[in-house]
Formats: C-alpha cells, sequence, structure tokens
C-alpha cells in the first residue's frame, strides 16, 4: 500500500516526546520512506532531537498544522500515536479531514476504520486501515511445525518494551550476514514499516492461531523466519502470546525486558519474576508438554533507555550471570550477540 519513495508526516498531535508515541518513533527509526516532519502543535518550531535526544532522524522538523506539512511536500500522512484502547480522539478529526481535502492519503493503524469516513477520494488517492482481518483465514493446524527453517519469536515480560525493534534489528543483522531471513510483522507498527503482516490484535480469537500460521508458512523459503511479539503471558490483559506460539510453532524464543522496572509498568502490584523462571514457562507453553516442538530462550534483551551506560552495563552483566544466556540492549549496544545466538 505505501510505496517506499511517498514522503511522509507523522501525526503526533500533542504526543510526541509522550508515552504513547510509539508507532511515530518506530517509523522514524525503520522506516524507509523520506518523513518531511512531525505535526504537533505543542512541539512546533522545534526538532525531534529537541524533544526526544539521541532520536531517529534527530533533524525531522516539528510543525503546527497539516497544511505546513502538505507545503513540506508530504504525500501521506501517518497516524503516530496510539492513544489509550487504539481509539482515535475527536479532537484530531479536523486535522485528518483537512489532509485528506489536500489531496493527502491517510495511514491509520488505530482501531476505527477511517475508509468508512471518507468515501469520496479523489482518483488515486488512498486511506490504508492497516487493522482489518483478512479474508480466507481458519483454524491453526499446527504446521509451522514442519518447516526446515528456524524460528524466531520475541517474547516478553511486558507490552511495549522493544520485542519489535529487537525482531527487526536482528533481522537486518541477519539479512547482512547474508542468511535468508524474512520478518513476520504481527503490529500495526510493524505492518506500516514492512508493508504487510498479520494485524493480530484485529482477528477473531478463533482464526488467531491460523491467521500466524499462514503468514509464517508465506515464508517457508526462508532460512530464519523472524515473528513479532505482542504483549506478555504476565500482562493481565493481554491474550496475543498464545496465538503466536500456537501459529508459528517456534524453534527460538528471545526475552525481552525493561531493565529498570521489577513491576509491570500499569500494574504495580505485578511484580515481575526472576527472569530464569519467565524463560522457563514460556518454554513450557512452547513445547505444551512436549505435544509440540521444542522452543528454547537463546538470549535476552534489555531496554535499559532509562538507565544510565553504566548502569546498563552493570545490568546486562547480572543478566547475563543469573539466566546464562547472552543478553545486550540491541538498541545501544548492538543486536550481535542474540543473532549469534539464534543462528549457532
Amino acid at each position: 500500500m505505501l510505496p517506499a519513495d511517498m514522503p511522509l508526516a507523522i501525526y503526533m498531535e500533542d504526543t510526541f516526546g509522550k508515552t504513547f508515541g510509539k508507532m511515530g518513533y518506530d517509523m522514524l527509526r525503520f522506516s524507509e520512506n523520506p518523513i518531511v516532519c512531525i505535526i504537533d502543535s505543542c512541539e512546533a518550531g522545534k526538532k525531534a532531537g529537541d524533544v526526544m535526544p539521541g532520536s531517529p532522524r534527530s533533524e525531522t522538523p516539528i510543525v503546527a498544522t497539516v497544511d505546513e506539512a502538505f507545503k513540506l511536500g508530504a504525500k501521506a500522512m501517518l497516524l503516530g500515536s496510539a492513544p489509550s484502547g487504539g481509539l482515535l480522539p475527536d479532537s484530531w478529526y479536523p486535522a485528518l479531514d483537512r489532509a485528506v481535502e489536500l489531496g493527502m492519503n491517510l495511514i491509520n493503524g488505530l482501531h476505527q476504520r477511517l475508509n468508512a469516513r471518507y468515501t469520496k477520494l479523489a482518483q488515486g488517492q488512498w486511506i490504508w486501515d492497516i487493522r482489518q482481518e483478512p479474508s480466507g483465514l481458519g483454524i491453526g493446524k499446527g504446521r509451522a511445525r514442519e518447516l526446515s527453517a528456524k524460528r524466531l519469536l520475541i517474547v516478553g515480560t511486558d507490552m511495549a518494551n522493544g520485542k519489535m525493534t529487537t525482531g527487526l534489528l536482528l533481522h537486518k543483522d541477519a539479512l547482512s550476514r547474508g542468511v535468508k531471513s524474512s520478518f513476520l510483522a504481527t503490529g500495526q507498527i510493524g505492518i506500516a514499516i514492512c508493508g504487510k503482516g498479520v494485524p493480530l490484535d484485529a482477528i477473531k480469537l478463533d482464526y488467531a492461531c491460523g491467521a500466524i500460521e499462514k503468514g509464517v508458512l508465506e515464508y517457508a523459503g526462508s532460512d530464519l523466519i523472524v515473528v513479532e511479539g505482542q504483549g506478555s503471558v504476565l500482562h493481565p490483559g493481554s491474550t496475543a502470546t498464545l496465538p503466536l506460539l500456537r501459529g508459528s510453532c517456534p524453534t527460538h524464543l528471545i526475552l525481552n525486558h525493561r531493565a529498570d522496572l521489577q513491576t509491570l509498568r500499569d500494574f504495580p502490584w505485578m511484580k515481575v519474576p526472576p527472569l530464569s523462571e519467565v524463560c522457563d514457562l514460556y518454554e513450557r507453553l512452547a513445547c505444551a508438554c512436549g505435544c509440540l516442538p521444542a522452543a528454547k530462550v537463546v538470549g535476552v534483551s534489555l531496554n535499559t533507555s532509562r538507565l544510565s551506560e553504566e548502569d546498563a552495563k552493570a545490568y546486562i552483566a547480572k543478566t547475563e550471570a543469573e539466566t546464562g544466556l547472552p543478553t545486550t540492549d540491541p538498541v545501544r549496544f548492538g543486536v550481535t550477540k542474540l543473532t549469534d545466538a539464534v543462528l549457532k
């Protein structure tokens, strides 16, 4: 849907630099598209790096309006924020209306379908509602277990801690080594970056395993299939991990964890167990008491963004000692350790 050379504006009204801007941040980091600006009237006049030091594409300007983005050459506007519940705020509609009026395309990763609102588009103009259930789905049948490819699933202790980032960086590293690697995106951000994938949280529960299985089987000719992780089996509101495990029948797992927290981010009463125990939990779930292929946790990916570099290195060393697994922060220190562990 999205040509790789199409200039984008990322709409992040009152969210750039805040928690709910994950889609925009990851597009800045990973998208191949030119990004001409960020739209956020609260930070207008600054650059991305002024608000988020160390941000990818730190020189990207922040503007206040859709009209300014259009004048800078944006041909499509991507909704870069994900408010709680994935619902589009009513206050955003005037900006979306203006973008469509100017002839811009829209990329929407939220739950509401904008195609239902904008039924009269100019010739060649489009709206991409990413969270749509594909047609032709069925129940899972465990067929991924028959593939010869290594199947790597990124699992986690909590939501939104870096599972997709870990997977994309490892996939890119594997490609650079000449490995025939494929990346299966399973969320709206990964799909926007890669151009296709499985919007897992838009799929009926009965078909969730089958949808992941279908996506994995499409990469049957690969040597390595990296499956983007979602959610956590520890999270009281997450249901995504089991369809990912059953649909992909993984051979390898990498555990992702945010290093500065001892509890889940939104549930202070929910203490994260020792990481070695979490690894054991995922391995037992993956093999279903030996009914399915064994999957081994081969490494730990840490998000150390809230720690100093010295503290981050100390936490990595501590985790390696406790788990016996290669550990790194892929963004801060590179993904080489994890790629080595998977390919070994």
